[in-house]
């Protein structure tokens, strides 16, 4: 049991951007609701039988399933019949109330205001969830959450949330708020420092994750993003589960990812979620 860590040559990088070029416009979203009222996303038509899902987190829904940037793992694994799910962020797209700003900003005033916010947005997750399997869009072994940079922390949170969620990506994901400068004037920092996925290590203990980034990210901190894998492997090593975690530290500049990045988080899912069936 090991953690597997990958430095490569650089190569083509992809900017995490938060105004995304749409690719692939033409592939329609359906904007869904469960019986509950959670509004969600769907990329791909329902099937003569359940199918392996994606959820994917960036930013508001349509950005998150459409935009290249974000989605080219969805759209790879739609090639083997999956399914991609997206809600909005919180503070992003429909998820942003009146007298608040929208993004990260959004984030550090509602966790200054106590709102326990990564708590109902994977409650909402887990709503979706429940109604894709129940009305039979989604195999319940065959589930996998992704997210770039917020999303990526978000993804992760999921997968801590829901054991259902079989393995996930993050492609250079913000794993402890503190380091980002919209936190830097936190009201209450502990509140935010609770969130920190490096306290939650011990539940992702034998889950599968893939993680990429630069090896020089200070958006989002690339030694925090190596020292949660670190704990991760520790808490699966100790809880005698197999270290099922890959990072992939590459030499990207700022805050983006290497250019084969999607691809390899795509065979990496298909192999994880193969192998639930």
């Amino acid at each position: 049991m090991k953690l597997h860590t990958r430095i490569a040559a650089a190569g083509a990088c992809l900017l995490v951007s938060l105004s995304p070029v749409h690719a692939d416009a033409e592939k329609k979203v359906r904007l869904l609701r469960t019986p509950s009222g959670v509004r969600f996303g769907l990329l791909g038509d329902k099937g003569k039988s359940p199918a392996p899902t994606l959820f994917v987190f960036a930013g508001g829904i349509e950005d998150s399933l459409k935009s290249a940037d974000y989605n080219r793992i969805g759209r790879l694994l739609a090639k083997q019949g999956y399914l991609c799910v997206s809600l909005d962020l919180p503070c992003h797209g429909h998820d942003v109330n009146a007298k608040e700003p929208a993004g990260l900003d959004g984030w550090r005033q509602r966790i200054d205001q106590g709102e326990d916010m990564v708590a109902k947005f994977t409650g909402r997750a887990t709503a979706v969830l429940d109604h894709l399997i129940k009305e039979g869009y989604t195999h319940p072994h065959r589930v996998a959450v992704c997210g770039t940079s917020r999303g990526g922390f978000l993804a992760l949170h999921f997968s801590v949330a829901d054991p259902r969620v079989r393995c996930v990506a993050a492609f250079a994901p913000v794993t402890d708020l503190l380091v980002l400068r919209e936190f830097a004037k936190a009201d209450k920092p502990k509140r935010a420092r609770t969130l920190a996925l490096i306290r939650h290590a011990d539940k992702l203990a034998g889950r599968a994750v893939w993680l990429c980034i630069g090896n020089h990210d200070e958006r989002v901190g690339t030694d925090e993003a190596i020292a949660l894998t670190r704990k991760v492997v520790k808490a699966a090593v100790a809880q005698k589960k197999p270290a099922l975690v890959e990072l992939h530290v590459m030499p990207t500049v700022g805050h983006r990812i290497h250019g084969t990045a999607h691809g390899e988080a795509a065979a990496w899912v298909a192999a994880r979620l193969k192998e639930s069936k």
